[in-house]
């Protein structure tokens, strides 16, 4: 079995908010990588003992998520931009697909840091299906033949890939307090709005995780089809909402594609 584990910071149990846990220039940066690299190894252990035979980790926050002498040094690692579709490094070759870390598309009540890419986006929606980041590495994992089988982030998170992928394995680390959607934000404001938030001892969230991944991989080995990954027919249209972003107006705008 060959997984690739997609990672982000926001939905780590611990990270409390955007700009002082998960830029370069936050005062506890260092400590929320450390916080993810430790939840990854957590499931990189679920998935070994379940079976797996190569992992490869792909760091996809933006700035950067993984304290690399940290990590599990049974598994690569991979980082940067390349002419491979987002998530990085996916190929038709990995049965499987896991995040870790992930934050719930923007919009989401009750999302704990929620955005889809920025704080920037309203809403992003393929051939009609509202999607974040978690929703874009889904379709293309669809696209390419490879099972989305597990994920961990906030319970917002869990729920969201949960109605996109039934069958998929979850953990919840923390619970999003604050009501609403936020539409009436701009960047700014929708990136200090959704801050709140109750979270779980986090020794106790990568036992949770380990645990997790090892259902998620044995799973899927004795009953692939339990997992209902979503297929698109093309078209396919691309539509993105951006709320004002200092003195840039709201846009909408639009893709098209005749096939991929």
């Amino acid at each position: 079995m060959r997984i690739m584990i997609g990672t982000d910071m926001e939905g780590v149990a611990g990270v409390i908010d955007h700009d002082t846990w998960v830029t370069p220039e936050g005062r506890y940066y260092e400590r929320g990588k450390e916080l993810l690299t430790r939840e990854v190894n957590a499931a990189i252990e679920g998935f070994f003992e379940a079976g797996a035979e190569y992992i490869l980790v792909s760091d996809g926050h933006g700035y950067g998520g993984l304290t690399l002498e940290l990590l599990d040094r049974r598994v690569d690692y991979r980082r940067g931009w390349s002419p491979v579709p987002y998530p990085g490094g996916l190929e038709n070759n990995f049965d499987c697909y896991a995040v870790i870390g992930q934050h719930p598309k923007a919009g989401t009540e009750y999302g704990h840091i929620s955005h889809t890419g920025w704080f920037n986006v309203i809403d992003k929606r393929l051939n009609g299906i509202s999607i974040g980041e978690f929703g874009t590495a889904v379709f293309i994992c669809s696209e390419l033949g490879v099972t989305p089988i597990f994920g961990s982030g906030d319970l917002a998170f869990t729920k969201e890939a949960q109605a996109l992928v039934p069958g998929i394995e979850t953990v919840a680390v923390k619970r999003g307090l604050t009501p609403g959607t936020g539409i009436e934000c701009d960047t700014d404001q929708y990136r200090n709005r959704n801050l709140a938030a109750e979270h779980i001892h986090p020794e106790r969230a990568r036992e949770m995780i380990k645990k997790g991944a090892y259902d998620a991989l044995t799973r899927f080995i004795n009953d692939p089809k339990s997992f209902q990954v979503p297929k698109l027919d093309p078209p396919y249209i691309l539509e993105m909402e951006t709320r004002k972003n200092g003195d840039i107006p709201p846009r909408y705008s639009k893709w098209e594609h005749p096939s991929s």
